[in-house]
Formats: C-alpha cells, sequence, structure tokens
C-alpha cells in the first residue's frame, strides 16, 4: 500500500501547480489501475494495511473520481479562487480515502471514515456558491458525527471483549441478548447515515445543492460508498441479530426508494434532483447487503462502482450546464439541445446509464440485486417493479425538461463544450460501459 499512499503524499509537495497535480493523480490512478493483476485474497499487507478484492475496487474508484475532479473544476483554477488549497484538500481526503478503505484494522477504519469528513466540509464551506452553504455543511456534520460516537464505544466495547479490531481476528461477536441489539444497532447506523438510508437521508440534498462541483463529484462518487464498505465490513461481526433485523433495513429502503422516486419526479433543481436519485440507487444497495446473499453482496458493489461513476459523470454535467447558464433551475435551463446540441449526446448516455439500461455496468448490478431480493422475499417483487419504473420515469423527465423545449430568451451564445469538459465525461462513460465486460472479476469478491 505503501507504494500507493508515499507518491500521493508527495503530491501534496506540488499542489501549487495545478497541471502537475492532474496529471500526477491521473499517474496514480493508473498506478491503482495496473495493481489488478494481483489473484490473491489479500494484497499490498503492511502496516495494518492490505487490499482484498473490494476494498481495492474502491480505492481504484477513488482515485479515478479525483483526478476527474481536479480536470472538472478548471473554474477554480481559472477565477484564482485560492486553487492550491483547494488541489491540497481533494489530496488530504484522497489520502483518508486510501487509508479507510486499505485498513485492516476496525479503529483505523474508524479513524480515516470519520477524517474524511473534514476535507468534504472544508470544501463545501469554501467553494460551495450559496450562503446557505453553512447550513447544508453543519447538516451533513452533525448527521454523521451523531451516529457514529456510539460506534467508536462499541469497537472499544469488542476490542476489550476479544483483545483484538483485526479484520481477521475478529469473529461474530453477538450472542442474541438485549445489550447485542444496542451493540448491533449502534455499529450499523453510522454507515446507515453515510450511505444514506431512507429516512437518514435529509443531509445528502443540502450538500449536494450547495457543494462545488468537486464536492458533488466526491460525495456522490466515493464517499456515499464508504457507507456500503463499512457495511460489508462490520456486517461480519454482527451476523446473528442481523438475521433478525434484515427485513426491517430491507423494507424501509425498497418502501422509501419508492416514496424519493416519487419525490425525484417533481424536482426542480437539476443537483437536487440526481442527489435524491443517489438515495434510490443506495436503498437498493443496503437490501443487497442485509440479506447476506452472494447475488445481493456482487450486485452491491457492481452498483456502487457504477452509480459512482454515473451520478459523478451527472453532476459534472449540471455544472457545465450551471457555469453557463447561472441556474440550475430545469424550468430555465430548457432546450439546451438547441443551445450546447453537443452536450445533448453526454446527457443521453450518463442519463440512460442512471436508469440502468444496456450495456451499463448498473444494469447487471442492479439484476444481480432483483435476483437476491426476489430469492430472498416473493413479496420485495412489488417494490422493485416501481423501483425499476420510476428511476426510468424522473430519468427521461429530467433529460426531457431539460434538453427540450423553448430556450430561455435571456441566454446568448456561448462555447457548446471545451475538449477538457468532453474528456471529463468520456471517462466518466467509458469505464461504465466497458466493465461489464470484465466482470468475470467479480467472481473474485
Amino acid at each position: 500500500m505503501l507504494k500507493l499512499i508515499l507518491p500521493l503524499v508527495l503530491l501534496m509537495k506540488f499542489s501549487k501547480d495545478w497541471k502537475l497535480s492532474q496529471i500526477g493523480l491521473g499517474v496514480l490512478s493508473g498506478l491503482v489501475g495496473m495493481m489488478c493483476f494481483h489473484t490473491t485474497t489479500n494484497f499490498g499487507l503492511g502496516f495494518n494495511l492490505g487490499l482484498d478484492s473490494v476494498s481495492y475496487v474502491m480505492i481504484y474508484l477513488s482515485a479515478w473520481i479525483m483526478f476527474l475532479v481536479i480536470i472538472s473544476s478548471e473554474s477554480v483554477k481559472n477565477k484564482n479562487n485560492f486553487y492550491n488549497l483547494f488541489i491540497m484538500v481533494n489530496l488530504v481526503l484522497l489520502f483518508s480515502l486510501f487509508i479507510a478503505f486499505s485498513s485492516l484494522n476496525y479503529l483505523l477504519f474508524y479513524i480515516s471514515f470519520e477524517m474524511s469528513l473534514i476535507p468534504t466540509l472544508i470544501l463545501i464551506l469554501g467553494w460551495g456558491y450559496q450562503p446557505e452553504r453553512i447550513q447544508a455543511g453543519i447538516y451533513m456534520l452533525f448527521y454523521t458525527l451523531t451516529l457514529s460516537l456510539p460506534l467508536l464505544g462499541s469497537l472499544l466495547y469488542i476490542n476489550t471483549k476479544e483483545g483484538s479490531l483485526l479484520f481477521m481476528l475478529s469473529g461474530s461477536v453477538l450472542d442474541g441478548s438485549f445489550s447485542s441489539v444496542i451493540l448491533y444497532l449502534s455499529m450499523v447506523l453510522a454507515f446507515l447515515v453515510k450511505l444514506p438510508m431512507y429516512m437518514l437521508h435529509l443531509w445528502l440534498p443540502k450538500a449536494h445543492v450547495e457543494a462545488p462541483v468537486a464536492g458533488s463529484m466526491i460525495l456522490a462518487g466515493v464517499l456515499l460508498k464508504l457507507g456500503g464498505y463499512g457495511l460489508i465490513r462490520v456486517l461480519s461481526l454482527l451476523q446473528s441479530v442481523s438475521m433478525t433485523f434484515c427485513w426491517l433495513w430491507v423494507s424501509v429502503s425498497l418502501m422509501g426508494g419508492v416514496m424519493i422516486s416519487l419525490l425525484c419526479m417533481r424536482q426542480v433543481d437539476m443537483k437536487s434532483l440526481i442527489a435524491y436519485s443517489s438515495v434510490v440507487h443506495m436503498s437498493m444497495v443496503l437490501s443487497g447487503l442485509m440479506i447476506f446473499s452472494w447475488w445481493g453482496l456482487m450486485g452491491a458493489v457492481v452498483v456502487m462502482v457504477g452509480h459512482g461513476l454515473c451520478s459523478s459523470g451527472l453532476f459534472c454535467l449540471a455544472n457545465m450546464v450551471y457555469e453557463r447558464v447561472g441556474s440550475r433551475s430545469l424550468m430555465i435551463s430548457k432546450g439546451l439541445l438547441s443551445f450546447m446540441p453537443s452536450m445533448g449526446l453526454w446527457w443521453f448516455l450518463l442519463s440512460v446509464g442512471n436508469m440502468a439500461a444496456p450495456p451499463t455496468l448498473n444494469l447487471f448490478g442492479e439484476i444481480s440485486l432483483i435476483v437476491s431480493l426476489v430469492s430472498w422475499s416473493k413479496l420485495s417483487i412489488l417494490s422493485l417493479i416501481f423501483l425499476s419504473f420510476f428511476s426510468a420515469a424522473y430519468t427521461i423527465y429530467m433529460y426531457s425538461l431539460s434538453q427540450h423545449g423553448s430556450m430561455f430568451h435571456g441566454i446568448y451564445s456561448c462555447s457548446s463544450g471545451k475538449v477538457r469538459e468532453y474528456m471529463a465525461l468520456f471517462l466518466h462513460w467509458f469505464p461504465l460501459n466497458i466493465l461489464i465486460l470484465s466482470l468475470s472479476l467479480v467472481n473474485g469478491i
């Protein structure tokens, strides 16, 4: 792992040079990609760090999205808006994600999990758009911290009981008593907020709407995945109680996903719509993880990667419209097909990805999740039908309302798109559609 962490720390030294940082992150993501030849269960072990196939996928996603974040945030450099600090904050965030995804110790994972909150908060407060960003930042901070402190307490309790917090040495610690239920809830709820689960999701749309494009891309692309990854790691400790409670999480997630889908249908803010669609996708991921099936785990990991690329690309597109039109409202930014014709293709391709159409990763992941949920309970078919239908409906609503219609006449001519923007969108779309060819790798999870 040091061969990834040391170049990242070295890159912090050159944070004043925008181009060098951009190239450095590209090289780093390429370096992570070259590690995929390992076939062992765990590799890169040392210093309480190591990778298995799930954490490797998440680290690759983090490095890739961060590379695309710097490409997409060129306006920070053009406006000379403290861009050296901006790069530094992003690199510190990437460092904390690397440690979180590669730690083999629950306590180290908890510390880096919480550490990622601070750079995200600085991004929202420092480079956000409206004055409401302070409220959004506080929302995010307190939602996450309130339910994270019980997690710390339960980890310390497990340490005294088991004598170790290493992933490999910790077995199932619960016996089904009332105290073990409290321990279970205190450990799981911290990750459900981060995921976010329906009813614990109120911080997410606020944070997305007020965050700069970098904050939104990182939040949607990687930070939501921290919750899913944490659940994968923690649920192995909590199997006996989790089998008792899984019906609760699955039913709340599926019903909540349908309600949020309906809520998406009446959003007028582009970013808000994409943020709520993230909650819908993550509700399926949570359901897949909670029922302890191989198909569920496999589908959850694939949807997390697919959603990370697709949602990040959509936030990137929404920001490009915002930079030109000055508004994210679907009421004002209509008729974009005649205003930015060549961007219409990218809107279509990423919208198709968002509704899980072939050949995207989302399709394979959602099929796996549907198979696992239906095999767990036939009744879940009802929720899944509505989820699939409405996810297509709100995506078509977003695409048709933004691309068609009469253009707002206060807008004059502008650049349809720069090469840099097309490259950022292509690098989101290409892995999303090409990775479906290598899904034999998923069998190694």
